[in-house]
């Protein structure tokens, strides 16, 4: 729909932000690109974008658990290491670099979501593992360098 033949009234009647956000949010799109910003839904734009930033710190929290979830395995449980260990690992750090790239901003707050994700990872571990909790360090006992770069491979792989 071009910004000429926008229909403002169809579009505010469409559809309804409860109702329908995925038409809601094609509908606030035509409106922006039509200049027709007093018309915008701006309180649930704004809760939308609130909404968007969580995620995006929550993504790199998911993958930074994944990531020490597999490194206290590889550490406490060096008898049950494999290649797929390797691999998960390998996907979560590529993961985390793609996220950093993708949102800059997040780097600032890189401890706070180390802290949160390592408190969902020791969890993790010691439901996957087995050992008990005071088997694992109650705090992070890994610094970001390590966290992102630290070697990890077989002893018949080496990277």
């Amino acid at each position: 729909m071009s910004p000429k033949t926008l229909d403002r009234n169809a579009v505010k009647a469409g559809r309804v932000y409860e109702a329908d956000l995925y038409g809601w949010v094609e509908d606030q799109v035509a409106l922006l690109k039509a200049g027709e910003v007093g018309s915008i839904d701006a309180s649930h734009i704004t809760q939308e974008l609130e909404h968007l930033g969580r995620s995006e710190f929550n993504k790199l929290v998911g993958a930074l658990r994944v990531l020490l979830l597999h490194l206290l395995k590889w550490d406490y449980q060096p008898e049950r290491r494999s290649r797929s260990w390797v691999m998960t690992i390998d996907t979560q750090r590529e993961r985390i670099a793609y996220e950093l790239e993708d949102s800059p901003s997040l780097k600032p707050r890189l401890q706070e979501a180390l802290q949160k994700a390592y408190a969902y990872g020791l969890r993790d571990a010691q439901r996957e593992t087995g050992l008990l909790l005071s088997v694992f360090p109650d705090i992070c006992p890994y610094e970001w360098q390590d966290v992102t770069q630290r070697p990890v491979h077989l002893d018949d792989n080496p990277s």
